[in-house]
Order: C-alpha cells, then structure tokens, then sequence
C-alpha cells in the first residue's frame, strides 16, 4: 500500500488524526487534542533535554588530544568521522518520515528530532574544530569515501532508507523504521564505548560530555520510531506478519555483526583496557535488547546481561546543568523512566 503525504491544510478533516498514516487530520495542532497519548510527554521531555555545543568548554581536551597515543587519536577521529555521516543521514530521514505521518502531533516531533540531529552533527565538527586543524577536518569528513569497513556497514543502513525514500509504501516505512533503530540504538555503540572509556581515565572527559547528550536523545528517538512502529502495526494488522519478525530479527543479527567488524577496526585489543571480546558480547546483547524492544525475536542466544556493567554511569547525564561541565568527575542521576535512559 502506497503511503499518502500529510495535507499542508484540510479544512474538511479533524483536528484529531484518524490514522497514524494514511489517515485524515486538518494538520492543526492543538495538544491537548492529539491521538497518541504519549506525544506530549515525549515532546516535553524533548524540550527539556536542549543543549547545543557552545555549552561545553573544550579548552582541557584541546591540550589533551595531543597527549593520546596514536591508537587512541586514530580510533577518536574515525568515530567522529562516522557518527558525523550517520546523523547527517538521520537529519534528512526524520524529514521524510514526517511528511507521511497523519498526526501533526508526530510531525511535531520529527521536526525536533531533526534539529537535535544537526545539533549532534554540529557537535562532531564542532570537537573536530577544537582539538585539531583544518585539514585533519575535512579527511575526518571523507573517511565514509574510502574506508571499505565503513562503506560496508553505511551501505546497510542508507540502501534501507533510499529504499523508502524510492518506493513510499507501508512495508519499506516499517523496514525503514527497523534499519532507524538499528542505526541510533546500534551502530553508534561502540563509538560510544570508545569515549566513555576515555572519560573514565579522565582523558577528554568534555567530548565525552557531549557524547553523553548525543546518547541521551538517540534513546529518545529509539523511543520514538519504536511507538510509530507499533502503533502503524496496530492500526495495518496485515502488515504484521512473520515474514516483518524474520526480516527485523536477522537485519538485527547482520546489524550486529557489521558493528563488531567495525569495533575490531577501531578499537580491537589496541586500546589498553578495553577488550574486544567484551566489545563484542556488548554489541550482541543491545542487538537482543534492540529487536525484542520492536517485537521480534532476539538474534543470539544468550547475551541476557551487560558485560560492560561500567559504561552505565557514563550514560547517564546530570540534567541540572550547573557546572558539571568544570567538573574533573561527575554526578549523575539515577536511571528511570523520567530521564529516559535505557536500563542497562
């Protein structure tokens, strides 16, 4: 079934949509007026977690970058060089997501979603501006060009996506849904992992500051894309089939294995303290977390537990914002559902 775009304005429609997709909907706004009950909420706690870049002084990192081993500066640039493409391609999906949803409530949401995505995008050259020159820069911005191990794994993701992008239907929106989730609740692991195990050895503990933001609203876009998911599924039952659990179990299972491939190049057992194999069991058990959180069988056998217990207090943020940004160490709140983090 083909997707229909939302309405610029409908003056015979509800406010109220009558459908998540392919629905009627005038494309007024009114939020104490909308379908899904957990749109506000989303959108509050989106607002409260803003933030830009300029906030976070990157004076200590500036000095330190240059103190990092070879390893440590290669595997920091080349992360920052992958996360810097896969949000560009998550500002741009967000947009076309939204022109398909009936409910203005959720259009409203990608369009938040969206700017947090060039905020994050801008954060990557905005650390690269601080710790290093021009030129490193633009080759930190060309390494998806050339590098075969990153092609391979962008390739997964952005050939899912032009796919909708070509052909609108319900079935691609829910494929491409799937290849979201995997994209900012996957592929962004072990790069994360890279930069919280700096912080814990007090090296560019303000980079990893912003990586803690960035992680922050990535889950909350999980979020997002999962309640679309279900709630499309919910209101287009026919779509719901085996074939949909098969295809997100296994996209989850070759997701995994691309991520593992490329912490091998980036990290492997060249950054003293953080094992491969711990790496590796990490990625397997958020691939099983990922695919049970859409509904679909976990693709490895085990992996029911964190093997790397320590990372959990690098993902989660003071929100007070005081001056924690100054601080050597910091103070963190506690996991729950208010604030939004994974319970790891």
């Amino acid at each position: 079934m083909e997707l229909m775009k939302r309405k610029l304005v409908d003056i015979t429609a509800p406010n109220r949509s009558t459908g998540i997709v392919n629905g009627e909907s005038s494309n007024i706004l009114n939020w104490d007026d909308v379908r899904f009950k957990w749109a506000y909420p989303t959108y509050k706690r989106m607002l409260g977690n803003f933030w830009t870049p300029f906030e976070i002084n990157m004076s200590k990192d500036r000095q330190q970058f240059t103190e990092l081993n070879s390893l440590e500066k290669e595997s920091f640039l080349k992360i920052i060089g992958l996360l810097a493409l896969l949000d560009s391609i998550q500002t741009d999906y967000a947009s076309r997501a939204a022109d398909y949803l009936t409910d203005s409530s959720l259009q409203a949401l990608m369009i938040i979603l969206a700017q947090q995505e060039v905020i994050h995008n801008h954060s990557y050259s905005y650390v690269l501006s601080s710790v290093t020159d021009k030129a490193v820069q633009d080759e930190v911005f060309n390494y998806w060009r050339h590098d075969p191990i990153l092609q391979k794994r962008n390739a997964f993701v952005t050939e899912g996506y032009t796919s909708f992008a070509k052909e609108s239907t319900v079935q691609n929106f829910l494929q491409s849904i799937i290849y979201d989730v995997i994209l900012e609740g996957l592929f962004f692991y072990s790069g994360f992992a890279f930069f919280y195990h700096l912080a814990r050895n007090q090296k560019m503990v303000a980079t990893s500051t912003m990586i803690n933001y960035i992680n922050r609203d990535e889950q909350i876009h999980v979020g997002i894309f999962e309640k679309i998911f279900k709630e499309v599924l919910a209101e287009n039952p026919e779509y719901d089939t085996e074939e949909l659990k098969s295809f997100g179990t296994e996209a989850f299972r070759e997701a995994a294995e691309l991520e593992m491939e490329w912490g091998e190049s980036i990290i492997g057992n060249k950054i003293e303290g953080l094992h491969m194999n711990e790496l590796s069991d990490y990625i397997r058990f958020m691939a099983n977390k990922r695919a049970e959180q859409m509904g679909f069988k976990a693709p490895y056998e085990g992996f029911r537990t964190n093997p790397m217990r320590w990372i959990i207090a690098y993902q989660e943020v003071d929100l007070g914002k005081t001056d924690f940004f100054e601080q050597k160490s910091r103070a963190y709140t506690k996991t729950s559902e208010a604030n939004g983090f994974d319970d790891l």
